[in-house]
């Protein structure tokens, strides 16, 4: 073990912000304003759900901030996990991770960048005389197969990249993301400065007290506005590669998420000044199409399409990297500490962890070739908020378990913040299970398939064990 590989911290604060805003700025900035219209029937609703969502979603970030800064390592919070919790918790949230949260997420990005390009250069169809070969009546691996296998090549591209080194991963991130600002930023000026006439109903403020919105119809629009902050957490993961970790990734976390929050209130603003609510719902209602590439074809036309559509592939493109690059580093955590299979557990001669990188991109092919992103996608949010509400219980149980523990930041508003997001992941679980019981089955379902295996590495390892306690033995 002497000779064991470690990781290198490499990376500064203002990484750790790129990591943030990358990991969260995927297809919801441009998507999920159609469905949430569906719902509130209201531009001043709408903006008010991306608030509350924000606020919610800083108070999460806030809560883990603090978790992160006393314990930052490779593997966010499934270190967390195992030091608040234990090994069985810490093991079923990696579980999770793998079999659904990290690698569908993977999987939906890459398929919405498959879609972009083909609304640029058509992708031909291949194997079309298999399009209606199904799996046990669910899965239909060869429907639209010319796009899930350009997704399938764009994620074993980007996990190629990220085998070859931390940096280049990095670095391409950044400049991604520099793309996305800048053509972000062009459709909010532009669209506010054009001659396109506002919408009647334009952030009419009477809509608050007309009581048209239901308590359940804003609840569900905020799911549309989570899934579009999703990903936040993922920079945790990377806690072993990051100059001055303790400071850094709270640091990091809490900016990013503001960015974000800022940057998404800006485009909606944008939307709603260019679509009308009966706009937003046909195209929600349309199935086939987009919000953003029908509120810049309303000012710039044809070629307004051709750069939104572009910007979409190159957000998708950052995204789907970003998550490659984070999300391979709790299954290495989890194979250091022997729970998970031990060759993941690997770094390769450039410290980096190739075998873990290889297995998640193969694993979010797979799900490619589903292709039930919709119903992976409230999964995810589903199972990731029951293990958001986990890390902040864990604020209070570590302050009565750690109570003299440095930390270099405290969360603001304590008790209160984590309180109130800890109820509100319990009001999203069941409200989950209420509204949709299919999705909220099958997520636990796989949450739970993660007993069997551990019971399993935990007898192969326990045996491992008892044969070196042996030859000990017989050597003494």
């Amino acid at each position: 073990m002497a000779n064991q590989r470690n990781l290198v911290r490499t990376l500064g604060l203002s990484y750790v912000i790129i990591f943030v805003v990358a990991n969260i700025i995927g297809s919801g900035v441009y998507k999920k304003i159609a469905p949430m219209a569906a719902e509130l029937h209201s531009s001043v609703w709408i903006l008010m759900a991306w608030i509350i969502a924000g606020i919610i979603t800083i108070f999460g970030a806030l809560s883990n901030a603090e978790v992160a800064g006393l314990l930052a390592d490779t593997g966010g919070e499934f270190v967390y996990f195992k030091k608040i919790y234990n090994n069985f918790f810490a093991f079923l949230y990696g579980w999770s991770l793998f079999t659904v949260i990290q690698t569908a997420t993977i999987s939906s990005l890459a398929y919405v960048f498959a879609q972009s390009l083909n609304n640029i250069i058509p992708i031909p169809e291949i194997f079309s005389s298999l399009q209606n070969l199904t799996i046990g009546g669910v899965f239909y691996p060869f429907q639209d197969f010319g796009i899930k296998l350009t997704a399938i090549l764009l994620i074993l591209l980007l996990t190629s990249l990220n085998i070859s080194g931390l940096k280049s991963g990095a670095w391409f991130s950044k400049a991604i993301l520099w793309l996305v600002f800048i053509g972000l930023f062009l459709i909010v000026f532009f669209g506010l400065t054009s001659n396109v006439v506002k919408p009647a109903n334009f952030m009419d403020i009477r809509d608050l007290t007309r009581g048209t919105v239901t308590l359940s119809s804003f609840f569900t629009a905020m799911l549309a506005a989570f899934w579009a902050y999703q990903g936040w957490v993922s920079v945790g993961f990377i806690g072993g590669e990051v100059k001055d970790a303790t400071r850094n990734i709270p640091k990091g976390i809490v900016i990013g998420v503001f960015i974000v929050i800022f940057i998404y209130l800006l485009v909606n603003v944008t939307y709603l000044s260019l679509l009308s609510i009966p706009q937003l719902e046909q195209i929600h209602a349309s199935g086939n199409q987009i919000a953003a590439v029908e509120a810049v074809r309303s000012f710039w036309g044809k070629g307004g399409v051709i750069f939104i559509s572009l910007l979409i592939l190159f957000t998708t493109l950052g995204c789907t990297n970003a998550s490659i690059l984070t999300g391979a580093r709790p299954y290495y955590a989890m194979g250091r500490n022997r729970l998970f299979f031990p060759g993941i557990g690997k770094l390769n001669k450039i410290n980096v962890p190739g075998n873990s990188l290889l297995w998640q991109g193969i694993w979010a092919s797979v799900l490619v070739l589903s292709g039930t992103f919709d119903q992976l996608t409230d999964m995810i949010i589903f199972a990731v908020f029951i293990f958001y509400g986990a890390t902040s219980l864990g604020v209070f149980i570590l302050r009565r378990k750690m109570p003299d523990a440095y930390r270099p930041y405290k969360v603001w508003g304590y008790p209160v913040v984590p309180a109130i997001f800890i109820i509100f992941c319990i009001c999203l679980f069941f409200n989950t299970i209420i509204t949709r019981p299919r999705e909220a089955a099958i997520g636990m379902i796989l949450i739970l398939s993660g007993i069997p295996v551990y019971l399993l590495l935990q007898r192969k390892y326990s045996k491992r064990n008892d044969k070196g306690i042996e030859k000990e033995n017989i050597y003494k």
